[in-house]
C-alpha cells in the first residue's frame, strides 16, 4: 500500500496545534522575561561628574555608571539614567521618581532617610593652586585668610567649621569646570578643593594641566556610594555581593583605570 505524500488531517491538525501550542509558550515565556526585568531609574545629574558620570555623550559613561549599569543587569535590572537638578535629588528620590544617585554619606544633609551601598570607588579632596600664585597649600591651616574657590552646594566637613569662623573664605561657583577659570583669571582667589580625579580631569580635558599644582596627601576620603531609599534592602543587598565580586576579580579595577 501506498504512503500519502500529505499527513491524513487529523495528524496535521494535532501537528499544527502544538506547534501553535509551543510558539505560544515561548512568546510568553519571553514576554515574562522582560516584564521580569525590572527598571533602575539612576540619577546622573545634568552636567555630570566626570569621570564619575559624563553626559556630554550620546550615552552616558563615567566610572559610576558604568558599574551601576553593569552591576545592575547582572541582578535583574535594566538602567535608565535621570538627570535631576542637584537641589531637587534628595526630595525626588524618596518621592520614587528616581531609584538612586552617586553620593557619599558624609555629602548628604540627613543620612539617616536613605539607604546607601558599600562604596564603589574613593572620593580624595585635594587643594588645586595656580602656579602663578607662588604657593601650594596643604592644610586647612594654611588656607588661613585665604579664599576657596567651591562648588554651590557642595559640603566639606573639614572645612565647614573654618568657613563658619570666617578663618577661610569661600566664594561659590555653579560647578568644578568654573573654579579652575575663577582661581586662573581672579585675583582675590587662592585655591580650589576637589576631588583629585575630577580636577585633573577638567584639566586635562580644558588643557590646563601645567598652570596648576595639587597639594601633598589629601584633605579627607570619602566612600562614594549608591544613595537609595530605605525600602530597597534586596538591591542593596545584591548590588554589594556583586560589587565585592568584581572588586576581588579585577573587574572593578579594570574599569577605574580607563578613567584614570
Amino acid at each position: 500500500m501506498k504512503h500519502s505524500d500529505y499527513p491524513e488531517p487529523k495528524t496535521y491538525s494535532r501537528r499544527f496545534a502544538s506547534a501553535f501550542f509551543l510558539f505560544s509558550f515561548l512568546l510568553s515565556t519571553s514576554a515574562a522575561g522582560e516584564s521580569a526585568r525590572k527598571i533602575f531609574h539612576f540619577n546622573i545629574s545634568p552636567n555630570g561628574y566626570p569621570p564619575y558620570m559624563i553626559v556630554d555623550q550620546e550615552a552616558p559613561s563615567g566610572i559610576m555608571w558604568d558599574v551601576v549599569s553593569l552591576i545592575s543587569e547582572r541582578i535583574g535590572y535594566e538602567t535608565v539614567a535621570r538627570k535631576i537638578p542637584r537641589k531637587r535629588v534628595d526630595q525626588m528620590l524618596l518621592d520614587g521618581y528616581i531609584d538612586g544617585t552617586p553620593r557619599a554619606i558624609e555629602w548628604t544633609h540627613e543620612p539617616k532617610n536613605f539607604l546607601f551601598t558599600d562604596p564603589v570607588v574613593h572620593i580624595q579632596e585635594v587643594f588645586f593652586t595656580p602656579k602663578h600664585k607662588g604657593e601650594t597649600y596643604h592644610s586647612p591651616e594654611d588656607l588661613f585668610s585665604k579664599t576657596v574657590v567651591a562648588p554651590l552646594g557642595y559640603l566639606y566637613p573639614e572645612l565647614e567649621p573654618y568657613f563658619e569662623s570666617g578663618a577661610i573664605k569661600r566664594f561659590d561657583v555653579p560647578g568644578e569646570k568654573d573654579m579652575f577659570n575663577f582661581l586662573l583669571h581672579g585675583d582675590r582667589f587662592d585655591a580650589a578643593v576637589a576631588d583629585v580625579l575630577v580636577g585633573k580631569w577638567i584639566l586635562r580635558n580644558e588643557g590646563l594641566r601645567e598652570h596648576f599644582t595639587v597639594s601633598s596627601g589629601s584633605l579627607n576620603s570619602y566612600g562614594f556610594r549608591i544613595m537609595l531609599r530605605k525600602e530597597n534592602h534586596s538591591f542593596v543587598k545584591d548590588f554589594n555581593a556583586e560589587l565585592t565580586r568584581m572588586r576581588e576579580n579585577g573587574e572593578l579595577d579594570a574599569i577605574l583605570a580607563n578613567y584614570r
